[in-house]
């Protein structure tokens, strides 16, 4: 049974070959993280590498005018901080907190020299990176080539995944205009058919899901393609037998 508070709550940490986490596990720190808290600003050097619990983080981009994106989100199933252990130690986005929860936080040194140990850890974040890149591509395009209640259904189901439990998400129309790069207008509209469809219940920047069946046959193939590969991550890199 895990603790109230354990590292194998991220599924990264969880794959590990026992002897891999007995290394790992006394350099975990367990960290609370708030809502909009910022683990790091673009072109700032990353100092840690987050694997996320119960929080779930929002991998942003913000254009010179100000206007801004969700490019990824990050939860249970990976971790924050790719940079550290591909050479450039610096990201031209930034991470933000969009569910508050907590996370292990490890130091940028233990990663590398861990990653650079070509064990079990490297292995894992390879499979995750190609898995995030996966996920930013996707996102790409269903910005591009979807309606907005299509990509709003998507955000909820890949956001729904990442938590523990069926509670509400603490989220306003604005914040989720801002996850999508869209008009808080386009997010309202969309919002409510979904809400007159039965499937969700919109009060007080709370967002219910009542009906997930509803928001699986209203969005894309996005999301279907995106959990596909994150459920395909562990299956790939667990030792042989």
């Amino acid at each position: 049974m895990l603790s109230l508070h354990s590292p194998t709550q991220n599924d990264l940490l969880a794959a590990l070959p026992t002897a891999d986490f007995e290394l790992l596990s006394p350099h975990l720190q367990w960290v609370p993280l708030a809502l909009g808290q910022m683990l790091y600003d673009p072109g700032t050097q990353m100092r840690h590498a987050y694997f996320p619990t119960t929080a779930i983080v929002s991998l942003h981009y913000v254009t010179a005018s100000g206007a801004s994106a969700e490019t990824a989100g990050v939860g249970r199933e990976g971790m924050v901080g790719i940079s550290l252990f591909t050479g450039g130690d610096t990201t031209s986005s930034s991470a933000v907190v969009q569910t508050a929860g907590h996370a292990y936080q490890l130091d940028r040194h233990v990663l590398k020299a861990e990653f650079d140990r070509a064990g079990a850890l490297q292995r894992l974040l390879l499979r995750y990176t190609q898995a995030l890149m996966t996920l930013m591509a996707q996102t790409a395009a269903c910005n591009r080539h979807h309606t907005v209640e299509q990509q709003l259904c998507r955000w909820l189901l890949l956001t729904l995944d990442r938590m523990h439990d069926d509670a509400d998400l603490v989220m306003t129309q604005e914040l989720v205009a801002s996850m999508l790069g869209v008009r808080r207008e386009s997010v309202t509209d969309a919002a409510g058919r979904l809400q007159s469809a039965g499937y969700i219940r919109y009060r007080r920047g709370h967002i219910g899901v009542l009906d997930r069946a509803g928001l699986e046959r209203s969005a894309c193939e996005c999301y279907g393609v995106v959990k596909k590969e994150l459920d395909r991550l562990l299956t790939d890199v667990r030792p042989q037998v």
